[in-house]
């Protein structure tokens, strides 16, 4: 397989559309032990070893050079809103309530189906670079969303994103738009996308609304994917209309389960981590956007671990964070934590890279998540050329502390090759549409 495949080459052009029996020899794994790694047609890890090369090389329809690679599994993004990449440094450094208002929701509401379809086709792009196979998105025109996602060749939980403000009217066209979106998913028949249910917040859908997408959750075994606690005055104001933090009115709407997935939870209490122990709920981490927009507060990742709720991390949209890049969200988590709740030994190295793998995997339900035989070939390479990985005392605090998104070299998902020694198919492609789409989204909103 040659470093930069002829794009004319429909042979080359092939082993990016097929998952095919591959392996992967001579890379090294976290814990230095240099092996090689077989996976099949199905996309399933089959064995690893040091010496299962001689054996497989004749099964293997692809063979990959790792050396000079470090191999670690795929990375999770568990909350984004992905075609928000159209709105990257749009509105940058002003207070929340007034980049909201002023700024995010006057623009979205011009946009198009095409819009979020070529804005997440540059979001799945930058992942796939990056290193990231997963994610969990909640938006609107979310067919359009999916259509983008299939095309990347990467998992993705997908839901509208929910806001009633107590309008009937409006829960019944959100709803609408939910039962739409999830026919269509699985009408699709990918394994690798799969529908939620996305009420945005206890603030902007009250616990009425919040009953009937719990219901819709647990009759359809879906995932909920929610807002909770990110900033202070949302608690505040829960607390004073409901009698309750935000955590127990989703519980007592039946939104909190093992199906949640909360994104933020900067102001969770020590009860709240508790009650989301016992429901078995998880919780997407989104230091980097929580940050920069000054949510005051970093989630209390010890209560969270101390009551046993599996953590995992999120970027949130490119409008808050700027970029997709796990790299980066892994090292502001661990850093963050240390710094504001003042233990060096909180969130260490070791943890943060779970958040950002297997607990990833688990929070959205897929069979991966780690490099062992029997789970979902979903497999990264990284450069142990690049600077930021020399030297390699600690391969596990490189990745969490010293490697970026370019460290990547090659991303594997469910077995299929989805970049390969830094290309990927029709790269230049996606970013001149997505481009064009940005300039035709803000040319709609000055014509209004």
């Amino acid at each position: 397989m040659s470093k930069q495949p002829d794009t004319t080459s429909v042979k080359d052009l092939e082993l990016y559309t097929k998952t095919r029996s591959t392996l992967i020899t001579g890379t090294l794994l976290p814990d230095k032990r240099k092996v090689d790694i077989w996976y099949d047609e199905t996309g399933t890890i089959r064995e690893i070893g040091p010496d299962i090369s001689h054996a497989h090389k004749g099964d293997a329809d692809i063979i990959i050079d790792g050396s000079g690679t470090l191999a670690i599994p795929g990375l999770y993004n568990t909350h984004t809103h992905a075609a928000m990449t159209l709105l990257r440094g749009y509105a940058d450094d002003m207070h929340l309530q007034q980049w909201l208002s002023e700024k995010i929701w006057p623009l979205e509401a011009h946009l198009t189906g095409d819009h979020v379809y070529w804005g997440t086709k540059l979001a799945c792009l930058e992942m796939i670079r990056s290193g990231t196979v997963a994610m969990n998105d909640m938006y609107f025109f979310m067919k359009d969303t999916a259509r983008a996602v299939e095309e990347a060749g990467i998992r993705a939980v997908l839901c509208h994103g929910i806001i009633t403000f107590g309008d009937e009217a409006k829960l019944e066209q959100e709803m609408k738009a939910t039962e739409d979106l999830v026919r269509h998913i699985r009408s699709q028949n990918n394994p690798l996308i799969r529908p939620a249910i996305g009420p945005h917040a206890p603030y902007t859908v009250p616990p009425q609304h919040l009953e009937v997408c719990a219901e819709y959750s647990r009759n359809e075994d879906i995932i909920l994917h929610t807002h909770l606690a990110e900033t202070k005055q949302e608690v505040d104001d829960c607390q004073k209309t409901n009698g309750m933090s935000p955590a127990a009115l989703l519980d007592k709407t039946g939104c909190l389960s093992s199906r949640t997935v909360a994104a933020h939870g900067c102001w969770l209490t020590e009860d709240d981590c508790r009650l989301l122990g016992e429901r078995g709920a998880h919780i997407a981490h989104n230091p980097v956007s929580n940050m920069k927009l000054a949510t005051g507060r970093a989630m209390p990742y010890h209560h969270l671990s101390e009551k046993k709720v599996n953590v995992s991390l999120g970027t949130d949209g490119c409008s808050s964070n700027n970029n997709l890049d796990m790299f980066e969200e892994m090292k502001t988590a661990a850093i963050c934590q240390k710094f504001f709740w003042n233990s060096d030994t909180l969130l260490p190295a070791g943890e943060v890279l779970s958040m950002a793998t297997s607990s990833g995997a688990r929070a959205l339900g897929y069979s991966a998540g780690e490099i062992k035989p029997g789970l979902s070939a979903d497999i990264c390479l990284l450069s142990l050329n690049h600077p930021s990985m020399v030297p390699l005392h600690n391969p596990v605090s490189n990745v969490a502390y010293s490697a970026l998104g370019c460290t990547v070299q090659t991303v594997i998902c469910n077995g299929k090759i989805l970049m390969y020694e830094g290309y990927i198919p029709q790269e230049q492609e996606i970013i001149t549409g997505a481009s064009s789409s940005a300039t035709d989204l803000l040319d709609r909103a000055a014509r209004q």
